[in-house]
Order: C-alpha cells, then structure tokens, then sequence
C-alpha cells in the first residue's frame, strides 16, 4: 500500500513514466533497433540509446511509442509525420533541447505525451497547438525560466493531467496560468526553484483540480505558503501534496503558515520530503483540528524538536484532531511520537501507521490515549520485546476499539509477552505479528489470548510444532506460511474447532497426520513442503473442506497417489487450486519430474486380485518355457556334466581329508580327439616336451590314474595343470569326453578370464556350426585369440613360438620336483628339435651348449637394458647350423621389440624406431633425411594398417641384407682391382 501511494504522488508531479504493455503477439523485432507489438500498434523502444527516432522503421498503424530514456536531442517534423494514429507518446528523460513546430501536426489524435525531464528553456506551445485531443501532459522538470502557458492552452479543452515547471522557474505570476481558467483538470502539478524568489498573489487561483501538487521550496519566502493557500481557499480537493516545503532550514518563525488549511476542503494531505520540527508540525495539526482531512501523512520528512518550544499545559496540546488515518512514515527522528508528550492528539484517529520510525519504547500514555484507534500499524520498526511491552504499564481498558493489531517486520521473540499485551485489546479481532523470530518452546508458553481473534497471520516465523499451543485457539483463519515446521501438532488443531482457512505453505512437513480432525476447516495450502504420500484417508476428517492447495511437494507416485487424484479431480468435491502445473512426480527416479496428471500407473498394478492372477499365470508359462529351453539347449547334458563334477568335487574332499593332497603338476593339460592323436603325438608333444626346459604336459594316453574314475582323472589333472589346451578339430566336436573337459575347464575359469585357456585350431571350425552347448567355446573363439596350425611347413616354426609364448616359461615348483620327475619321460628322449619335415618327423640335432645359452640369453634378454621380465619372448627352437642361428636371431630380435605397447605381434612406428635406433644405429646415423623412419614405414606397410608384421619386417631384413651383399662383393671386386693396379711392397 505504501509503495502504491508513493508512487501515484510521483506520477502527480510528471515524474514517473509507465512503460508501455507488451502484447505475447508480435510484429517485427528484428528490422530495428524498436520491438513493435500488440499487431503493429505499439513500438517499445525505452533505453536503446538512440540518437534520433527510428521513424523509418514504424508502421503507420501505430498508436503507442516509448522512447523514454534515450538520448534524443530534438524532436524533428518527420520523426511522427507516418504515424496519424498515434495516441500515446513517451519522451521522458532525454536530453531534448528544441521540438520543430510541425513535430505534431499530423497527430491530431494524441491524448497522452510525455516530455518530462529534458532539456527544453521553452514550453512548446506552437508544436503542441495542434494536440486538440490531448487528456495528459507531462512537461515538467525542464530548463524552462518561467512558467507561463501560451493561449493556446485554452484549447485544450479535454486536458485531465498537467504537470509543469522546472528547477529555474524563480516563481509564479497570476497571468501564468489565465488559458486554464476554463478548463477543469483531475491532476495538476508545478514545480519551482529550490530557491523560490517571489510568488504573486492570485497565481493559483484560476486553477480548478481535484489533485493538486507542489514541488518548491518556500525556505527564503516561507510567507509565500500563506498566498498559495489562500489561493485555494473555499476549493474542494482529493489530494494536495507539499513536497520539500523546507528543504535547508527548519522553519523557525512565530507566524502560522499553514492557517489557510483552515479554508481548504481535501481528503488526504501529503507532505512528501522535506525537514519539519516540533512547532511546524504543530501548526498544521492545529489548523487541521477546526477543517480536518480525512488522511495526513508524513513520509520520509526529516524531524527535530524544537527547543524553543514553552508548554503552555494542556491549552497547547492537540484535543481534537480527527482524522480517518494518519501515516507517519520513513520518519527521520523517532521522537515525532512524543513531540506532545500528552498524547492526546491520537485520541480520535482511527487508523495508526508508524513505519520505519524505528523508535525505541512506547510509553505507557500513549496506548491509553488511543482510545479512538480501530487499526494500529507499528510494522518495519525493529521492535524487540520489551519495547511494545512493558511490563510496568498498566494495559488494563486500553485501546478499546482496536480490532486489528499489525506488529509484522520487527524483532519481536516471545509469544507470552505478544499475549499479554494483546489480552486487554477487547475488540480484537485480527493480529499480525509475520516476519518476526516468534515460535520457540522456551518463550511460547502459558500464553494467554483475547477471545475476540479471529484472524491470525503469522507467516515466515521459526516455529517448532510444540510452539503452536500458543497460539490462541478462537481463530477461523490461520497462517503460518515459512514457519520451519517439520511436524503438526494435533493437540492444537483438535482444540481450534472454529478453524476455516489455513495457510501452511513452504513448511518442511514430513507427513500428513492420518487422524487429522478439523470439523470446520474449508481451505487448507500444503504446497512447497517435504511429504510424498498423499491419498483419500489423509483429509477424510474434514468434512467442508473444498479448496486444496498442495503442489511442489517430493511425491511418491503410487497407486493411493493416484487414486487420491482420480477421486478429488473426478468428483470435484475438493478443488485443487494449483493442479496440475504444481504437482509432479518425485520418486521413483523413472517417474522424476513427470507431471502426475500424466501419471497411470494402470488398473493391474493397483489391483491385487489381477496381481495373484498374473502372478500365477506368469509363473506358469516361466516354467513351461524353462522346460521347452532345456529340451531345445541340451540342458540335460549340463545337468548331468554338473552332476558328475560335484561328485568328484566330493570324492576329492574325502581324499583331501585322508591327507593325499595334491599340487601343481603339469604346464598343461591336452584335450583331444582320438582321431588326432597322432598329431598330438607325433608333432605336438615332441616340439614341447623335447627342449633344454621341456614343458610336463598331460594327455589321458599316458597321465591319466588307472583304476580311477574317468572323470575324477579329468577334473583331477585340469586342475593340476596351469594351463589346458584345447586341440580342436571337426572330431573333437563330436567326442563326448572332449566335451565333458571342454565344460569342466569353463568351470574351472567361471568368474574369471579365460587366460588360462588355449585353443588351438588344428583345422577350420565354423563357430556359427557349433551346436547350442559350445555357448562358450563359440564366446571364446569370437573374443579370445587362438592358434591356427598352418598347413605351409615353412609357417610352423612360429606357430610353435606363438605357442610356447603362450605357455610361458617352463618353471615348476619344488615341492613337485619328484612327482614330475615320476612322469616325464626319460631322458634320452627328450633333446632340442629343430624345424618339422615335411613327414612330420622333428630332426633333433644336438645343439653346442655353450652357443645355445648364448643364443638363450641374447634372444630373452634382448639387446638393451630392460629388465627381463620385461624383454622376455618365447625361446625358438635352438639350432646348430649358423642360418639357424641367425633364423633364431631374427625371430629374436622382432619379438623383443613388439607389443611393447599394442599388437604384440606386430610393430608399430615407435616400436619399428626403437629397433632401427638401437639394431642398426650405423644405418640411421648414414641416412640425412628425419622422415627416414616414415619413410620405411610406408613402405613395409603393404596392408595400411599403421603397423609392421613379423612377415613385413623380414622384407627390411631381406632388403638390407641384399644391400649388404652387394657392398661386400663391389668392395672386394674394388679392392682386387685395387690390388692389380697399384701392387704393394710385398707384391
């Protein structure tokens, strides 16, 4: 309401400008620095920092523009010459200094023009002689040096609102405003010099207004107020406003200004600004006690006693001021309440506002003179609680006829205290004590109320639940919006029977009371707490409550949630003032943010009966499916495969504990297919058993227990082997004990990689062809790298590196020594091999011990400083002939240097780099060009895959080795010819 008032006095004087609506539709925002809308007929371009009007971009339909602060420097004829419909227009605070004659001749229809705060030294008064239709004008605050109206005023005959003048009118003449003399105005305002120099008599006196307002300063002619007011005698006005009446000086004279008050009929009267002392503002209460105003208010006016003022007793205190409400706000001194210290000058006003007076007790006079007060604001003044109550004062038959009490926006702790003043108030009906610190336990206790209250506004406090049986239990509406509650106490809602309305809103309540019982309630606000679950049950004992507000509340869409809703919506017995905007989901996290009127969760899953039905149907057809899935995936060979290793598992447990344990055995366990096992033994056994470091391989032919179970000898030695290796071939498919070990060494990795697992393809396998049970093996051979055996003789040494790579070095633990011992074969069949005939026999050269552990160590250590482990590569076949050597070197050599960072068989370019810096620096070192290393990549690189193979790489050797081949024969065909032509000594 205060900012209300306030801003209508600034809209009074011209200095307020309202910015023009927007309309949702819009014409054109983008062809101009103005947003044109409502269809063309409203041009907004408040703030662009234009120079000179857009006019090139307005519609001719146009009937409002803004173009209030910019920087217009005048006001052309062509700015509005396209714009005959024009009827509103804003030109306030710019820096106009000269508006063309012909500006306006071509808006005839313009009723409301703005040229307040700009640069003009003349009224326009030719410009403006066409506006015939004009209703407001706002024209002051200008640099005009006088403030007299050309004749041309007198046409205009539907003016409503004129406010004119500046800061260097000096003053007013009587012919200044002669043309109005016919027009009867709604609004007129003038302001002068801070300085006002003179004030001729009769100046106002033609004026006829229902509103009037001053801005000037009388401080140097303080008698001029006496002229102007005797000026407006026998006049009736709504509101007249004095702004800054004494700006510089308080007034400090004996004779009484403001006694034409007595002669002037006005419903409220404002002095706006302004410095006041004890002796003016007693002046005009005075006078307004023989003509009173209906309102009077003071606001932000600057007050100090007067020290010059004798209390002459009673005789000089204020008995009969009358007002229907007095405001006294933004008050510099809170001392403007004691400046009569009888008090007796609030005996007949009827409503009391203080605001922003900040004063620092209230005595006990001052309540016992209020004896007329109806409505009393204190709101906005920092009041704490031994301030409003004091406890030496007498409340007992105060303020009789207060019925609304506002103490909101102060500092205000005890609700005891806030009830022990209140309690003598008899007539009180409404209290308002919102924004304050009220609802502790410790200061909310043994409170007692005025019956009479009705109305309780308590809104943004911190109350605890404990706190509300304080509050008094007589109330129809309640409100405590933003209190802090986490929890409803019932005890005080069971006692307030009367309760019709009640405001909860942004509260931190958890749940809702399932015996919640208010007989009388009708409207009930829920929205913005901390509950999810809402359902018919919560409010079925409140039998009128008809209006529901409980959006933007964490909800659990659930079934009762649903229901709640279907039943409230459908049945329209409560409205639900804020659906469906406000009302989403929360939990579950699928559901976050959906609105719950778009929530069905279905009638299958609030229905339990069709749950058991579904259930039990579901259930069924599962089993039926599990059934058909078994018969279709072989399932019984599983079953029976699991049988049989759980019964080993068991024996094993039993042989356990008769203490015959056993260990790591063997490198690797075989599985085969009796149809391959020639080649098992023939090829595979001898390149890994026959070795300096022989690898103690397991084969059923051979290793396996006799006497024992067959499968107990397969599980047994799977799990004794480090590794098992699969030779698969289209036999292999088809043997059921290859199966029966394929499955128990899954068993054997489940949960794990398959590390431990080496498949090697002793000929082409179709995964897609394996049937449903190989799931497993089809995984394996669709993820995991496997051995093929090549076919091509010259391809099999390095499939027998790839494998020995794969098995790692043949180590075994001591503890095994003698056990292994017991079953590797004899000595003199074990010897190093050499590369497979083509019959498949292995040749078994004996090797130079002292060149094979050379070999040895340059192939696993490499021919830098890293670390072994590091280095290491799967040892080739020890040779004794010097190209079997260097074929070893080679393989060597390639091996050390890939996969030290992708592909371990294959070379990438730094990996390529590091061999050629470190193998043949020499060459490098020859070559001038830095792409050298590129260079040779491109070119060993047939396939373009950014990496060099070991097959790529013997192309290099190849090539170098040819290059170096040929040196040796030119250097020494140049160095016999050397010899023949140039012969030595010895020669």
């Amino acid at each position: 309401m205060i900012w209300k008032l306030i801003n209508f006095s600034a809209l009074l004087l011209g200095a307020h400008t309202s910015p023009t609506p927007s309309s949702p539709s819009t014409a054109n925002t983008e062809e101009g620095p103005c947003r044109i809308d409502n269809n063309g007929r409203s041009a907004d371009c408040l703030g662009r920092q234009l120079n000179s009007v857009p006019w090139r971009q307005f519609p001719t339909t146009l009937e409002d523009v803004d173009l209030s602060y910019n920087k217009l420097q005048a006001v052309r004829a062509d700015d509005f010459l396209r714009l005959p419909q024009l009827r509103v227009l804003h030109l306030g605070y710019n820096n106009i200094s000269h508006i063309d004659n012909d500006a306006f001749k071509n808006n005839m229809l313009l009723e409301h023009l703005d040229i307040f705060n700009n640069s003009l030294q003349e009224i326009p008064a030719r410009a403006l002689t066409p506006l015939l239709n004009l209703k407001q004008l706002y024209m002051s605050n200008n640099l005009y040096k006088h403030a007299t109206l050309a004749d041309s005023f007198s046409k205009f005959v539907k003016l409503q609102v004129l406010s004119m003048g500046g800061p260097l009118v000096m003053g007013l003449k009587k012919a200044d405003f002669q043309p109005l003399k016919n027009i009867s105005l709604q609004g007129f305002a003038i302001k002068c010099s801070s300085n006002l120099s003179y004030y001729e008599p009769g100046s106002l006196e033609v004026i006829h207004t229902k509103q009037m307002g001053f801005d000037m300063a009388i401080d140097q002619q303080p008698n001029a107020l006496l002229h102007m007011l005797r000026d407006l005698a026998n006049k009736t006005f709504s509101v007249i406003q004095f702004r800054n009446l004494f700006e510089f000086k308080y007034y400090m004279g004996k004779e009484d200004i403001f006694q034409g008050l007595k002669d002037i009929t006005a419903s409220q009267l404002i002095f706006h600004r302004g410095k006041f002392n004890e002796n003016l503002l007693r002046m005009a209460l005075m006078n307004l006690q023989v003509k009173p105003v209906k309102e009077l208010r003071l606001q932000y006016i600057d007050f100090a006693r007067s020290p010059t003022f004798v209390d002459s007793g009673a005789s000089s205190s204020i008995t009969d001021l009358e007002l229907d409400r007095l405001d006294l706000w933004y008050i510099s001194n809170p001392d403007v309440l004691r400046f009569d210290w009888r008090f007796t000058w609030l005996n007949k006003i009827k409503t009391l506002s203080f605001q922003y007076v900040y004063f620092n007790s209230v005595p006990c006079d001052a309540w016992v003179e209020m004896k007329g007060v109806e409505f009393l604001d204190v709101s906005n003044n920092r009041l704490e609680n031994e301030v409003i109550f004091n406890q030496l004062c007498d409340y007992k038959g105060t303020t009789p006829n207060l019925h609304t009490f506002n103490t909101s926006t102060n500092e205000l702790t005890s609700l005891k205290d806030l009830s022990l003043l209140t309690k003598e108030f008899k007539q009180l009906q409404v209290l308002d004590f919102s924004n304050n610190k009220l609802g502790s336990a410790e200061n909310s206790r043994d409170c007692v109320w005025q019956q009479n209250i009705t109305r309780l506004i308590a809104h943004h406090n911190q109350f605890v639940s404990e706190a509300l049986r304080c509050l008094p239990t007589t109330v129809n509406y309640l409100d405590l919006s933003y209190c802090n509650l986490d929890q409803l106490d019932m005890v005080y809602f069971e006692k307030a029977t009367d309760l019709k309305e009640l405001l909860l809103s942004g509260n931190k309540i958890k749940f809702i009371p399932s015996k919640w019982e208010s007989p009388s309630l009708q409207s009930l606000a829920l929205d913005g707490n901390s509950f999810g679950l809402i359902s018919k049950a919560s409010f079925q004992d409140m039998p009128h409550l008809s209006q529901l507000k409980a959006g933007n509340n964490p909800y659990h869409c659930t079934c009762e949630l649903h229901a709640f809703v279907q039943d409230t919506v459908s049945q329209g017995k409560v409205n639900l003032t804020d659906w469906p905007s406000s009302y989403r989901c929360y939990h579950p996290e699928a559901f976050l943010n959906t609105f719950i009127s778009k929530y069905f969760p279905g009638q299958v899953a609030c229905d339990i009966r069709l749950v058991i039905i579904i259930s039990v149907g579901t259930t069924a057809a599962v089993i039926l499916i599990l059934m058909l899935i078994c018969y279709i995936f072989d399932l019984p060979w599983y079953t029976k495969a699991t049988y049989q290793i759980i019964r080993a598992k068991y024996r094993a447990h039993k042989e356990k504990a008769a203490g015959e344990i056993g260990n790591f055995t063997y490198h690797a366990f075989i599985s085969y297919s009796h149809s391959d096992a020639d080649w098992v033994r023939d090829q595979l056994l001898p390149c890994l058993e026959r070795n300096r470091n022989p690898y103690r391989l397991c084969i059923h032919e051979r290793d396996f227990m006799p006497g024992k179970w067959i499968i107990d000898n397969i599980i047994e030695n799977i799990e004794s082997s480090r590794k098992v290796i699969f030779v698969l071939s289209k036999h292999f498919v088809n043997s059921e004990w290859c199966n029966y070990e394929l499955y128990f060494a899954q068993q054997r990795a489940m949960g794990k990689t398959f590390s431990d697992v080496i498949l090697v393809v002793k000929e082409p396998i179709d995964p897609s062809s394996l049937p449903s049970k190989y799931c497993k093996l089809k995984k394996m051979m669709s993820t995991k790298t496997y051995l093929e055996w090549p076919q091509q003789v010259n391809q099999q040494p390095f499939f027998w590196e790839q494998l020995r790579s794969v098995l790692g070095r043949p180590t075994m633990p001591r503890e095994r020594a003698h056990s292994v011992k017991s079953r590797t074969p004899s000595a003199d069949s074990v010897s190093v091999i050499g590369l497979p005939k083509e019959d498949g026999e292995p040749e078994a050269p004996k090797p130079n011990v002292d060149q094979e552990a050379e070999l040895k160590n340059k192939i696993v250590n490499g021919n830098n400083d890293e670390p072994s482990n590091q280095r290491q590569i799967p040892m080739a076949a020890f040779m004794c002939s010097h190209l079997q050597d260097a074929m070893t070197t080679l393989i060597g050599v390639f091996h050390s240097y890939s996969g030290k960072e992708g592909d371990k068989y294959k070379l990438n370019k730094g990996e390529l780099k590091a061999l050629l810096k470190e193998e043949l620096s020499d060459f490098l070192a020859a070559s001038k060009d830095p792409m050298v290393v590129e260079k040779i990549m491109n070119d060993l690189d047939e396939n373009q895959d950014g990496e060099v193979d070991f097959q790529e790489f013997v192309v290099l050797v190849a090539a170098l080795t040819v290059a170096c081949n040929e040196f040796f024969i030119g250097f020494e065909k140049s160095c016999q010819e050397g010899k023949e032509g140039h012969p030595t000594s010895k020669d």
